[in-house]
């Protein structure tokens, strides 16, 4: 383990081996020179989770909060972590949206998950959201979803002023009544369009129901055929 260790790419590495500074000290005292140099580097490294950049950051932070056998196959070389997003198109049919159900299914264009859960060693940590808005321009055709132009959600009066949820691992990630106004990022040049940074980033597991919920409070002026965007964009486990 301690080779695997000392080799680990990750800087919050302790985590996920059960090694924290204590245990480590104690090591390096049975250790070789060469071996106490690179304890001593490496317990230094265990507060500097800020060295790395962006989603996987987050994700290192959450090292000691993953699932057990998410840990072992990081720990092993199995997993790795890749920046990933998670996204799903819908049509307002309705002043209640669900924009991940278990009856879906992958299909390019349209989402890329199916039945609302993350397969099998796969988690994820999301740092951000996009949602975006679109008029499907041709329904007599089933392949025009796939092709509509999602814009901000600020050209369509009632979606800005409606509310969404986030609920994962059956908890909530992020509480009901949420304005979606903050995805309106029109007049802001340091973000892209309808991108929502989360200053709290949630842990999504694998095999668990992902429910994003869009909630208006009226359909008044909302243009027929109109759709949602809604990405859940971080960083993953993958082989």
């Amino acid at each position: 383990m301690l080779g695997e260790f000392l080799n680990s790419e990750y800087n919050n590495a302790g985590e996920l081996y059960g090694l924290d500074a204590v245990k480590l000290s104690r090591i390096a005292h049975s250790a070789s020179p060469i071996e106490k140099a690179q304890i001593i580097k490496k317990i230094a490294q265990q507060g500097q989770v800020q060295s790395s950049r962006g989603s996987r950051k987050d994700m290192e932070k959450h090292f000691g909060v993953l699932p057990n056998h998410i840990k072992d196959e990081l720990s092993k070389g199995n997993l790795r972590l890749s920046d990933y997003t998670i996204y799903s198109i819908k049509p307002i049919n309705s002043k209640t949206i669900k924009m991940f159900e278990p009856q879906d299914d992958k299909e390019v264009g349209v989402r890329n998950i199916s039945n609302a859960k993350l397969p099998k060693n796969m988690v994820m940590v999301v740092s951000g959201i996009f949602l975006l808005t679109g008029a499907n321009t041709d329904v007599n055709n089933s392949e025009a979803r796939k092709a509509i132009k999602f814009q901000s959600v600020s050209t369509v009066d009632a979606i800005t002023n409606g509310e969404f949820s986030f609920k994962a691992n059956r908890k909530q990630l992020i509480p009901e009544n949420q304005a979606i106004r903050c995805f309106a990022t029109d007049n802001n040049n340091t973000l892209p369009m309808g991108y929502y940074p989360l200053d709290n980033p949630r842990l999504v597991n694998d095999d668990e129901l992902i429910e994003f919920t869009i909630e208006l409070g009226t359909q008044f002026k909302i243009p027929e055929n109109q759709w949602l965007y809604v990405g859940l964009v971080g960083t993953v486990t993958t082989p």
